[in-house]
């Protein structure tokens, strides 16, 4: 086998299926689609599960799991681990944590957790803080910026919660 051989047949554009030629061209007749019945018809079209009306594999294997597709992606950091990273008196943010290898993937909201100690004083931005971290970050004399994202669930839930007081109330 030579190199040049590799790709010997292989065109650019594909050339199409003539068919309802004739019988010479092989594709005459019934062009391909065999004799009577459903596929025979024009419009018809299967599904891709279909198996001949036998249950189909899908709905032969359980479903397993729970998946929410509308849920945020989280994107944690602990105390500890900046700590280790940032010097005293640094600003830590979604852009210097990405580039110290923290938070790389793709999330929506970032949240501050409060394992590991820290003793240094840091100016920390992010979305969300837990309450040990908050802690640990004002002991060390840090400051904290909530970023504008999207409204924690419990926020959300005391909302809903005043409208019903109200419409109640209107009523």
């Amino acid at each position: 086998m030579n190199l040049n051989d590799v790709h010997r047949g292989i065109t650019k554009n594909k050339k199409r299926k003539r068919i309802g030629r004739g019988p010479g061209s092989g594709h005459g007749k019934t062009c391909g689609r065999g004799h009577k019945g459903q596929g025979a018809r024009a419009g018809y079209s299967v599904h891709p599960t279909f198996e001949g009306g036998q249950m189909p594999l899908v709905r032969r294997v359980p479903k397993r799991g729970f998946n929410n597709r509308w849920a945020l992606t989280v994107a944690t950091v602990n105390v500890g681990d900046l700590e280790n990273l940032f010097e005293d008196g640094a600003e830590v943010t979604p852009e210097t944590l990405k580039v110290k290898n923290l938070a790389k993937h793709r999330y929506d909201v970032l949240k501050v957790l409060g394992d590991g100690q820290l003793t240094k004083k840091l100016k920390i931005s992010a979305h969300r803080f837990s309450k040990s971290a908050l802690e640990k970050i004002q002991q060390a004399g840090g400051e904290t910026v909530v970023l504008p994202g999207v409204a924690p669930v419990v926020k959300n839930k005391q909302k809903s919660a005043t409208r019903k007081a109200s419409a109640t109330k209107g009523s």
